[in-house]
């Protein structure tokens, strides 16, 4: 079974690295900080793409590349038609949420903002949409109230391989089947950016503390101003500290430890990044 693998970062070097073992690689394309697979790829003389494959830039490479299955895996770009079109059977993506559900991008962040309980990996054949083609294989995985972004992820590593390998053995002895995606169910999320991490106090205690979990540390990091200083949170728990109705929110309530009002339930600030700063009762955060 000839495969052309789409690949990035550390995820898809090792799936790429574990099915170098079982199948006939045909290709693979990647993106130019993806310095592991193209060294595995060089030292494999495993034909191989770098960069954005739009616009025509991939042409004259899969023009003579032959593929009965790709699998794209973390893969950082659009997958255009001239792409999808290429292998004779089967075109298919891993998608980081349980389609329908949270298509688009860095799904299991929002996922834990939005207080999910249970997400997932999906297989899912590439069409021209955004994560909108036919469902193939799914994996269920829980979340529990201490996961962060960065846990979920490496759950969700522990999955790829084996839903890997059940899309292509279904492959080859002719038992996939094609689940159409249900219209009616399907979200969108957007994507992230650092920027896009700040608090706002005026938020449920519950949601506050999802939101910085979400996005701990080793991501960039939920964050609020103090004093028009940057002050990155990474964990926050919610606590049975009083207050008044009338007090703003954000308002520091006690600096040892750093409590901060909320509308429905004061906050506790676990951890944050930076050191050194004197925080004072009934200032605020913003």
């Amino acid at each position: 079974m000839k495969v052309g693998f789409l690949v990035s970062g550390s995820l898809g070097n090792v799936v790429l690295r574990h099915f170098k073992q079982t199948c006939d690689i045909s290709f693979v394309m990647t993106d130019r900080a993806s310095l592991e697979i193209i060294n595995f790829c060089d030292q494999n003389t495993i034909p191989l793409f770098v960069g954005n494959p739009r616009n025509k830039k991939v042409d004259d490479f899969i023009k003579d590349k032959e593929c009965q299955v790709i699998a794209s895996v973390n893969y950082l770009f659009i997958i255009e038609k001239r792409i999808i079109d290429l292998p004779k059977d089967l075109c298919f993506n891993i998608h980081g949420s349980l389609l329908p559900k949270y298509r688009g991008r860095t799904p299991h962040v929002w996922a834990i903002i939005n207080n999910e309980k249970v997400t997932g990996i999906t297989a899912h054949v590439i069409d021209e949409g955004c994560d909108t083609g036919a469902i193939l294989e799914q994996i269920e995985i829980p979340i529990n109230k201490s996961d962060t972004g960065a846990t979920i992820l490496n759950k969700y590593k522990k999955s790829y391989i084996p839903l890997i390998e059940e899309v292509l053995e279904k492959y080859l002895s002719n038992r996939l089947a094609y689940k159409k995606q249900d219209e009616s169910k399907a979200t969108y999320f957007a994507k992230r950016t650092p920027e896009d991490g700040r608090i706002d106090w005026n938020w449920q205690a519950e949601r506050i503390v999802n939101w910085v979990r979400a996005q701990a540390y080793p991501y960039p990091g939920a964050f609020t101003f103090y004093k028009d200083k940057k002050v990155t949170i990474d964990k926050v728990s919610p606590c049975d500290y009083g207050f008044h109705c009338e007090q703003e929110n954000g308002t520091i309530l006690s600096i040892s430890p750093l409590i901060i009002k909320a509308p429905n339930s004061a906050v506790k600030i676990v951890s944050l990044r930076e050191e050194g700063i004197v925080f004072e009762e009934n200032k605020k955060l913003n």
